[in-house]
């Protein structure tokens, strides 16, 4: 989304990357994803991947708006890693074993039981009072689109990409409903959705 943003085009270099196969990734010396190579630079994370193709390529429309507050969206940007993706994991982390590759459960359902303690089904048992803690803590987001779209005003931004990105991670690997058709903040995934002529809605998922 980034990317498109910056009306720059890309490619995939390496086809898919399951849970166990973090060799696909030894050419950027790191093992996680997101990663971009761009001529001889190697960015991982998604934040430095924005920072990087801010100032490296000029264009009209900032990824970090008109006035390039960086601190501002790194603000959104934490908060979306600390606060919105354990609760929406707590939601949808079992179901991911629905859509990945047998060969990749047993190294999954050990890794993550082992980050949280438990087993996969305790951990989405009570998914709907975690519905309703993820509604709460939205409600800075909800109040935000008061005023405009986007976080980013008439036009998205990365805070909108930022926190975009958490639920096209659950729209792809679950279909457990995390927001209310009322709920503004449904309206405004949509419209992300559609941006740049459907691109995140091409994308294979599982909650249409």
């Amino acid at each position: 989304m980034a990317l498109a943003h910056k009306g720059l085009e890309s490619s995939s270099i390496v086809e898919g990357v399951g849970f166990s196969e973090k060799h696909k990734l030894a050419f950027s010396n790191q093992e996680l994803v997101p990663v971009i190579k761009d001529d001889d630079m190697i960015i991982s994370d998604s934040w430095d991947i924005a920072v990087y193709i801010e100032k490296s390529y000029e264009s009209s429309t900032s990824l970090f708006g008109a006035n390039n507050d960086f601190n501002q969206v790194k603000f959104i940007s934490s908060w979306v890693d600390s606060q919105l993706h354990p609760l929406i994991a707590r939601c949808v982390v079992r179901d991911i074993l629905d859509v990945i590759s047998p060969s990749e459960h047993e190294y999954f359902r050990k890794s993550r039981e082992k980050r949280f303690g438990r087993s996969l089904e305790d951990v989405v048992a009570d998914r709907k009072d975690t519905r309703i803690l993820l509604k709460q803590t939205l409600y800075p987001i909800r109040k935000a689109l008061e005023i405009g779209p986007f976080l980013g005003g008439d036009n998205p931004n990365f805070s909108d990409y930022a926190i975009f990105g958490a639920f096209m991670w659950a729209r792809v690997t679950s279909s457990f409903q995390l927001l209310e058709s009322s709920d503004p903040i449904y309206n405004w995934r949509e419209r992300m959705l559609s941006l740049y002529d459907g691109l995140a809605k091409k994308a294979p998922s599982v909650d249409i």
